[in-house]
């Protein structure tokens, strides 16, 4: 097998040839059809988090180099485990990769993504920006059918993501208003989660004009300029007083203390982006505004098949996909980094 893999911290992805595996017991060989390409992975293939003030929260300790990355799976199943009953080779399907340890207390809950120990596709197992893929279990492998090939990869991250911070918000009425702040893919699927779940107005923020067009093609009932310094006050015009709910998709410094400004009394704040960054506020400020701020990281297996019915129930509208050679990883790394993508990107091997 043939993957584009991590081999230094900082430095491009380099083609790396290995032994394609042979599945065991409940794992299934995947012949990858297309790889999203996540900021995750950006993160990943920088070797840490950026926390604010200068400090890192580096990755070493937790991955082993030389590593695959790539954490939104599509493939073909070619060969199975000896105890694989579930499944057919020549079935398509998708990936689900937030997976634990299976034995803690939080696996056996149903929200392995939260496993201290976790063995997630692309994370701290080879993922797939590759051509094959071991999966440890065929109930993490879930049906397609009905969705565009391309576009299901990309659901396995970033529709999860937008999805499980979405499915977060509570106490939401049907003339309240919620926020999507930050319109990369993840954002854009957050949109059209927030109208296939909610009633309420829905409100889109980024700085880039582009992205604020593409939110407005594709349902938002109206957006914000981050950039501009009055948006936040015209915002709160608008809304008569700050929206409901507020998603932070990018996770800057600067991101949350808009959607925070933007947010009403009483209101929720959910942040998803690992911009990175550092963020204080004045503890009195809690109690005196009553506002929550939560993170959300992903979804669980429940969640993940739940979105997908959705989504092949045709209320989500697809979101741009456009397919790079496998051999543009390290370019399609670098487009993400410097927030030159509209929608998403999937990898072709």
């Amino acid at each position: 097998m043939e993957s584009e893999a991590l081999i230094e911290f900082g430095k491009p992805l380099k083609r790396l040839k290995s032994q394609t595996p042979t599945p065991k017991g409940k794992e299934v060989l995947l012949k990858i059809t297309y790889g999203g390409v996540c900021h995750s992975d950006v993160h990943i293939q920088d070797g840490y988090f950026d926390l604010g003030g200068g400090n890192q929260l580096p990755l070493g300790a937790t991955l082993t180099l030389p590593h695959t990355l790539g954490h939104e799976i599509e493939g073909e199943v070619v060969s199975l485990g000896s105890d694989v009953k579930n499944l057919e080779v020549g079935s398509n399907v998708v990936a689900f990769p937030w997976i634990g340890c299976g034995d803690c207390p939080t696996c056996l809950s149903g929200d392995e993504h939260y496993c201290n120990a976790p063995q997630q596709l692309g994370i701290q197992k080879p993922g797939g920006f590759s051509d094959y893929c071991l999966v440890p279990d065929s109930k993490y492998l879930l049906d397609y059918s009905g969705i565009k090939e391309g576009l299901a990869a990309t659901y396995m991250c970033s529709g999860l993501t937008a999805f499980g911070a979405l499915k977060k918000l509570v106490n939401i009425n049907d003339d309240d208003h919620i926020l999507i702040t930050g319109l990369g893919g993840v954002g854009m699927m957050g949109l059209q989660f927030a109208r296939a779940l909610f009633k309420s107005k829905i409100l889109a923020a980024d700085i880039d004009p582009n992205k604020l067009q593409a939110a407005q093609g594709a349902g938002a009932d109206e957006v914000y300029n981050t950039g501009d310094d009055l948006s936040v006050m015209k915002l709160l015009e608008d809304t008569k007083g700050g929206v409901k709910a507020a998603v932070d998709f990018v996770g800057a410094e600067k991101t949350l203390q808009f959607s925070l400004d933007a947010t009403k009394k009483g209101g929720q704040v959910v942040v998803v982006g690992l911009f990175g960054g550092a963020f204080q506020m004045p503890i009195p400020m809690f109690p005196l505004q009553a506002k929550s701020i939560c993170g959300s990281f992903v979804g669980n297996l429940a969640e993940t098949k739940e979105m997908l019915e959705l989504v092949k129930a045709g209320k989500v509208d697809p979101i741009p996909v456009e397919t790079r050679n496998l051999s543009e990883a390290t370019k399609t790394l670098d487009d993400l980094r410097e927030g030159s993508i509209t929608g998403r990107v999937v990898l072709e091997p």
